[in-house]
């Protein structure tokens, strides 16, 4: 990973072992050349690639592309647009959904309302990530010696931007909408798509383009000079990781849970896949004992994450699961699928309930 990403300082990352022990990802995915450092795909481009893989048919007669993302190539035009541009296809309604980990989410529900509001009958929605771009060496600083010696007490405790460093991944993963179900093949039908933000009562935990200031608030990018650009690493993603573990599991499981259970949304009993994206090993047990909080116990022998050897791909994480299961022939008729998407930023949450049909 060090010699792909690149080496900060003149010796290897001491954080970068520890992390890696936690979060437990053994491989993942850059689109970045070995050799020269450079990027061998756009944000755009990997979005692109991955709705060609839905094959010719898919991107015939479309009526709407809807593509999610944490970091788009560019600030403006929109995410969506640049994909549409690299796919080349015909004109169509095009919609991008800010965020995080929840733009994927968000992009496959406007999609999905779209069609079952009559507004369209065929769309396409996407959920992508090219983190490592901004990943490598040249955006970043060494590695402060008494934060490594904290880290290393505490596996909770990490500096803002190193620890993400090793915990981010590059994918994208497209899904094809229709109004009516596949004729040869099995189709997952959406029973509800259920989201949360609690920014009404917590403050930002995840952040890039800006600084977080000592009382909590956030102070954006406009507001600083070129050199303090540079100076504070404005651009960089980061992290504050005490927040993270204090309210994680609280405002992304429990309470979003109590409140579907509390309106009867779903059965856990009934349940036979759980997809939980979560950022790092570290967190599945926390998952658990927050789902059994707010009495939703869903066994861990029903969970399947490709975390490990996938990595984390951010908003693009449930596609890249859901694709694997799909195509795999696991998934069996009648069965129940939920899925779990969490995001730090400012702490908000989505369950996506599916049936196999």
């Amino acid at each position: 990973m060090e010699s792909v990403l690149g080496q900060i300082g003149p010796r290897p990352s001491r954080a970068r072992r520890i992390i890696l022990k936690s979060n437990k990802i053994t491989s993942r995915y850059y689109a970045i050349d070995p050799l020269t450092g450079k990027t061998t795909h756009s944000n755009a481009q990997l979005t692109a690639e991955a709705i060609r893989n839905l094959g010719d048919e898919a991107t015939t007669k479309l009526d709407l592309l809807v593509c999610g993302t944490t970091v788009p190539d560019q600030l403006m035009p929109n995410h969506a647009l640049m994909v549409h541009g690299e796919l080349g296809i015909d004109p169509l309604e095009v919609v991008s959904t800010a965020g995080i980990c929840l733009s994927g989410a968000t992009a496959l529900k406007y999609a999905y309302t779209a069609i079952k509001s009559g507004e369209a009958q065929k769309a396409i929605s996407t959920g992508s990530e090219n983190v490592s771009a901004s990943m490598r060496a040249q955006h970043f600083e060494e590695e402060v010696a008494c934060k490594v010696k904290a880290l290393e007490k505490n596996l909770e405790i990490a500096f803002e931007k190193d620890f993400l460093r090793w915990m981010l991944s590059d994918g994208a993963g497209s899904f094809l909408l229709t109004n009516k179900a596949n004729e040869d093949t099995i189709s997952l039908k959406i029973e509800k798509i259920f989201s949360r933000s609690y920014a009404n009562e917590l403050e930002t935990c995840m952040y890039s383009g800006c600084e977080k200031l000592e009382d909590g608030s956030i102070r954006g990018w406009r507001e600083y000079n070129q050199d303090e650009l540079v100076k504070y690493s404005l651009l960089s993603i980061k992290q504050d990781v005490k927040l993270l573990n204090e309210n994680i599991i609280k405002y992304t499981v429990t309470k979003p849970l109590e409140e579907m259970l509390e309106k009867k949304m779903f059965n856990p009993s009934e349940i036979d896949w759980f997809l939980p994206h979560y950022s790092s090993g570290f967190f599945r047990d926390k998952v658990y004992e927050g789902m059994k909080k707010a009495e939703c116990d869903i066994p861990q022998e029903k969970w399947f994450t490709n975390l490990a050897y996938k990595g984390n791909t951010g908003s693009a994480s449930f596609y890249i699961m859901i694709e694997e299961l799909f195509n795999s022939a696991k998934f069996k008729k009648g069965e129940k699928i939920l899925c779990y998407v969490p995001e730090s930023g400012r702490f908000s949450t989505a369950f996506i309930l599916l049936e196999v049909v």
